[in-house]
């Protein structure tokens, strides 16, 4: 690109995005069309543009359109009210908008694992599928996240394995009735958590074989564990249903961490992936200013096409 049209194109940008905050100072002005749609369908989470939206959560959504967002993230829609809940389905079908992934409340102390094969543990995530399916109708959801939880140390890794396949297969069968897909979340916070890779998640896929049981594949944790991203993305991909972002280290917005997201963008869009990214990080910068600067982070990496 030229100087001269780059310097024309930024401050374009900088216009839309000043018209776009402006207009949720003390108005009711909803939906400004962003410059031009983003190439992938990138979900903001609430708060993430509060400064710039108010508390709001309904100005929030709209602020989010506002910009060309198409999708929303909520892990804590399941500890909403319920007319709230409806409340969010009914703005984001209006605008338009996709919900993406909230997470399954698995109940309990938080130490419940599916991998120590204990019945009552099985019982407290089934029971949180069972509601989870009741909140995907309010917002219209697709995808629920599920992490099965720790190690069981003292059970052979294969015992393990089973016990989580054999969990998530009777999962599979309450949501699968309704359209919804659990997609499985490998993590790096923690060495106790059994879930960890992508290849470990996509063998128990396999062994799960539903449609309603997939990898979430979250950029950031993924290049803490495993790296290699774009090969371990191709060598699992007919497993994964869900993709989050989150730039390392900080996890924060891309181009705050070394992960070249725009080289990554572009081969999950010319993979033909047509589902939602969550952007499960935090804002780099504080106020306004870190709002606008996410926004334009977001335009450098989505710009990925050929002029």
């Amino acid at each position: 690109m030229k100087r001269s049209e780059f310097i024309k194109s930024s401050l374009l940008g900088a216009v839309a995005l000043t018209s776009g905050a402006s207009a949720f100072a003390g108005s009711p002005a909803v939906e400004q069309k962003a410059p031009k749609a983003f190439n992938l369908n990138y979900a903001p989470h609430f708060g993430m543009f509060k400064e710039s939206a108010g508390e709001d959560i309904i100005k929030q959504l709209q602020f989010m359109k506002a910009q060309g967002f198409t999708a929303l993230e909520d892990n804590g829609m399941m500890g909403r009210p319920v007319a709230e809940q409806e409340k969010i389905g009914k703005e984001l079908a209006r605008l338009g908008m996709t919900m993406g992934v909230f997470v399954v409340d698995k109940g309990g102390n938080g130490q419940n694992t599916l991998a120590a094969g204990k019945p009552e543990h099985v019982d407290i995530f089934l029971n949180g599928c069972k509601r989870a399916v009741d909140v995907a109708k309010r917002v219209n959801a697709k995808w629920v996240t599920v992490v099965p939880g720790d190690f069981e140390r003292n059970l052979p890794i294969g015992v393990q394995t089973g016990n989580v396949i054999e969990a998530l297969r009777r999962g599979a069968e309450i949501l699968e009735p309704h359209g919804i897909v659990m997609v499985l979340e490998p993590l790096s916070d923690s060495p106790n958590l059994f879930l960890r890779t992508s290849d470990q998640t996509y063998m128990i896929c396999k062994g799960v074989n539903s449609p309603s049981c997939k990898l979430l594949y979250d950029i950031y944790h993924m290049q803490k564990n495993e790296g290699h991203l774009i090969h371990n993305m191709n060598q699992t991909w007919d497993e994964i249903a869900y993709i989050q972002i989150g730039d390392n280290p900080g996890r924060n917005e891309p181009t705050t961490g070394e992960i070249n997201y725009k080289n990554v963008f572009k081969h999950i869009y010319e993979k033909g992936y047509k589902g939602v990214m969550g952007m499960e990080h935090g804002n780099a910068r504080k106020g306004k200013e870190g709002e606008l600067a996410l926004i334009k982070a977001y335009r450098e990496v989505d710009n990925f096409m050929p002029a």
